[in-house]
């Protein structure tokens, strides 16, 4: 195309040369060929007429460069004037006819409107002949027609041609604009593609890394356990020493010569039993370390699951019994084979049942097994002890925690018990929970599948390397590549939906996510971090103490708690049966006739608005269905046509003049006769969006407010509802201790 516009301009310049060129020949031939038959003062108007295009050609060829348009037209003007001047220095009227020669020229060398001008001025000259003989007469009508139609073939010629090369030249250009942006939107996307390489590379090498520093972390674990375990192991040897003299000083005293006296067989007693107590106390850690480090072997057999219960019953019947409890097992007949160690199951379920033994005064203890759906087992130890809160559930598995330190004086106990139990359930598989509740009782779940356990992964061959070649690079440029938007995640709590709706509308930038129960919300927040918990509910109290007394509740999410009724509730309670809000479909208007089952009758149409009035009647009317449509423009008239024919259906319009229709529905509501019809409100304002006041609003946290916190709150609560309350942004500073 640049090619094609540098060819045009060449072209245009060579014809304006050429031009100039038979104007200087024109000139030369007026001087030379002067006719001789004509007057002197008439060959002296032919000479000056020659020397005059001669000289003005040269203008016209030194303004071609400075101003080509100028040139151009100085070339047309100077070729008519040769043509008429010769026509009447030579007394050839004939030679007019090459006036057809400037229109032309105007076409190539300007544009066709330049044309145009160039036969109406040229017209309008020959026309202003006077006294013309009847041959001259005919040369300049052959002139004049010559031009004209000299000028209808360029048009006809021409003018597709200079406008396709307008497009052309156009859509080039936009086209060149673009591959202009095309390449540039390449380079950055090229840039960005080099980032993204370079960000992965980078994070290639740090994941290996963070795999070879876990590793590592994970072998200075291992390296740890084995060490309690090896401690355990030596720590055996000697407690074996002080057990063994305790234990046989106490049975055979007569074999250390003369008889002992009863205070250091006291004593010997009061060390025989704490050794038994550490002894105890290194089998359970010896256990638990060995779990850690992933040592623990399992022995697993196929067993009967009703030997298994009935000799930990056996065991632990002597304590029971000691105090006056009872102990029964319920074993469901019939149970299958399961595939386990038999010894840690057992353990187990002693363990279980040593701890309700220890921690029941009254009642007892019933063990319940039964097959779980055909996949395990179920065991199930219920007491009748206090009870455990659910705060204090969540301790239990740990190592070394049980409800409290009084109740670990009283009872005794490491610990551990519940800890190794659970480790053990969990290395067939299993699963163990509690259930309990303050003063009534606590019942023990454990369940293990009837599949035999998958192999524990070996982590002999696990890689722990760190990349030899990793090297920083300096970035020369900043990063193309797109960077996450991060908006605040908000949990809602919302059995109506109202407060959602709230929140979506009016905190933009906000992912609002909705939960039905605090077990729901829970699972939301382990998939993805919230930043709150927001709940409504009736009752603040109600809420309060639910969730303080929930164990799901994330630790450190803070809860905001609040009670927002229902406007749609409220809206119910008038009589209300159905809410559209404006702009209204004609299928949310058949939607809701159809939800109140009238797909016939009479229809009321209440609004101050003709053209409402119009289209609510027009979507009626347009449905194959027979309704028959009144009008009203406001509550009162609505009154009164009810009165003349009662409806089947109101569409009521709120905001209107007279009796708007809040007013209307009190009269409704007041009158027995047209209590019953139902109402459909339509309406601009969206009766959701009134203000909505809650009485009260709860803030707390599962893990509890520093100082630091709470003074924070109360400063910005305190900004945004007191009354002259200084609006500044400094925070609470926390005070150094000391």
């Amino acid at each position: 195309m640049e090619e094609l516009s540098v060819d045009l301009i060449t072209s245009s310049r060579s014809i304006l040369k050429g031009t100039v060129i038979l104007l200087f020949i024109l000139g030369w031939a007026f001087i030379a060929f002067a006719n001789p038959l004509a007057a002197a003062s008439a060959q002296f108007q032919m000479v000056l007429t020659g020397v005059g295009l001669q000289l003005l050609s040269l203008v016209t060829l030194a303004l071609e460069q400075r101003a080509p348009v100028w040139s151009s037209r100085l070339a047309i003007g100077l070729l008519a004037a040769a043509v008429i001047s010769a026509s009447q220095g030579w007394s050839a009227p004939e030679l007019m006819a090459l006036l057809i020669l400037p229109v032309g020229l105007a076409a190539l060398l300007i544009n066709l409107p330049a044309a145009l001008t160039a036969a109406c001025l040229l017209t309008l000259l020959l026309g202003a002949g006077t006294r013309l003989s009847w041959w001259e007469f005919r040369a300049v009508t052959f002139s004049v027609v010559s031009i004209w139609g000299e000028y209808l073939l360029l048009l006809v010629l021409l003018k597709p041609v200079m406008e396709f090369s307008a497009w052309t030249l156009d859509y080039y250009r936009q086209a060149r604009t673009i591959i202009d942006k095309s390449r540039e939107r390449k380079m950055e996307l090229e840039q960005v593609l080099e980032d993204l390489v370079r960000a992965n590379e980078q994070l290639t090498r740090l994941n290996t890394l963070a795999q070879g520093l876990r590793q590592i972390a994970e072998d200075a674990r291992t390296a740890k356990e084995q060490f309690v375990a090896n401690v355990s192991h030596e720590l055996r040897t000697p407690l074996n020493m002080i057990l063994g003299f305790s234990e046989n000083i106490l049975q055979a005293p007569e074999s250390y010569g003369d008889r002992l006296s009863p205070a250091l067989l006291s004593d010997l007693v009061v060390i025989h039993r704490n050794a038994q107590h550490l002894s105890h106390l290194i089998d359970d850690v010896l256990d638990l370390s060995q779990i850690e480090a992933d040592q623990m072997a399992l022995s697993k057999e196929w067993v009967d699951v009703t030997e298994v219960v009935q000799d930990a019953v056996i065991a632990v019947q002597p304590l029971y019994q000691s105090k006056g409890l009872f102990l029964h097992a319920e074993i469901q007949p019939g149970l299958p084979s399961l595939f386990c160690d038999c010894t840690r199951i057992r353990e187990v379920l002693l363990n279980l049942l040593s701890n309700a033994g220890r921690f029941t005064e009254q009642g007892g203890v019933r063990v319940q097994v039964r097959e779980d759906a055909g996949t395990g087992v179920l065991f199930s130890v219920t007491d009748t002890g206090p009870g455990i809160s659910e705060e204090n559930i969540q301790k239990l598995f740990q190592p070394f925690q049980q409800v409290d330190g009084s109740i670990r004086r009283r009872f005794g106990g490491t610990g551990l018990g519940l800890s190794i139990s659970k480790r053990f359930v969990e290395l067939h598989n299993g699963k163990i929970w509690i259930e309990s509740k303050i003063g009534a009782g606590t019942t023990f779940h454990f369940r293990i599948p009837f599949e035999p356990a998958a192999q524990l992964m070996d982590r002999a061959g696990s890689s722990r390397w760190v990349s030899e070649d990793w090297e920083y690079l300096q970035r020369t440029r900043p990063s193309r590549a797109p960077l996450p938007v991060m908006v605040p995640r908000v949990i809602v709590l919302d059995a109506g939906g109202i407060l959602k709706r709230f929140l979506t509308r009016y905190m933009s930038g906000t992912e609002i996510i909705s939960a039905s129960s605090l077990e729901e919300a829970e699972s939301l927040y382990s998939e993805s971090p919230a930043h709150a918990l927001i709940i409504n509910g009736s009752s603040l109290e109600n809420e309060l103490d639910r969730v303080n007394h929930s164990s799901v509740i994330p630790k450190d999410i803070p809860i905001f708690i609040c009670s927002i009724a229902n406007t749609q509730e409220e809206w119910s309670a008038q009589g209300v049966s159905d809410l559209l809000i404006k702009p209204i479909s004609r299928e949310a208007l058949i939607t809701a006739l159809d939800r109140l089952g009238i797909q016939s009758g009479t229809v009321l149409i209440v609004d101050d608005e003709p053209d409402a009035l119009q289209l609510f009647g027009r979507f009626l009317t347009s449905i194959n269905r027979e309704y028959s449509v009144l009008l009203a423009r406001d509550g009162q008239e609505a009154l009164e046509v009810i009165r003349e024919r009662r409806p089947d259906v109101i569409l009521l319009d709120l905001i209107m003049p007279n009796m708007n229709g809040f007013q209307f529905l009190t009269s409704r509501a007041s009158d027995l006769h047209i209590r019953q019809i139902p109402v459909i409100l339509i309406s601009a304002r969206d009766i959701s969006g009134h203000p909505v006041v809650s009485n009260a609003i709860a803030i707390t946290k599962s893990s509890g407010l520093s100082m630091h916190e709470l003074l924070a709150v109360i400063q910005k609560i305190s900004q945004m509802l007191s009354i002259g309350w200084p609006k500044d942004d400094r925070a609470p500073r926390e005070e150094s201790a000391g």
